[in-house]
């Protein structure tokens, strides 16, 4: 049977909820991804659409595509600003910030994508 995990942003007004197992657990180094965490890259678990479920709050979760890019976004919490999941522009995958998760995941990321262009420090 394939372990649930639960998540949430900082104020508790968004909540989410995936059956794995995960895709995809990954660290972006892009520079979108620096500028979208503040951090040296973005840690990320990915999962099949049909996975992921909003618990509650999802009217609480903004969205910005990136016009120019064939497949950037991002979403937060309205309330406290928290990195959300988003679905991907395909609809096929959910992308979700590790840190949004509640409990240990049990997993560790298996890859780094964009290394080539990650942050000189």
């Amino acid at each position: 049977m394939a372990a649930t995990h639960r998540g949430s942003c900082i104020c508790g007004k968004v909540a989410f909820e995936v059956n794995g197992p995960f895709e995809r657990f990954l660290n972006c180094h892009c520079s979108r991804c620096r500028k979208a965490t503040g951090t040296a890259h973005s840690c990320e678990v990915i999962v099949k659409a049909w996975a992921f479920r909003w618990l509650s709050g999802e009217c609480s979760v903004a969205r910005f595509d990136l016009p120019q890019a064939r497949s950037f976004a991002t979403a937060f919490c309205k309330q406290c600003g928290s990195p959300m999941p988003h679905l991907t522009r395909s609809g096929r995958e959910v992308i979700i910030h590790a840190g949004a998760f509640d409990d240990p995941l049990g997993a560790t990321p298996d890859r780094h994508v964009h290394w080539a262009s990650r942050a000189n420090w």
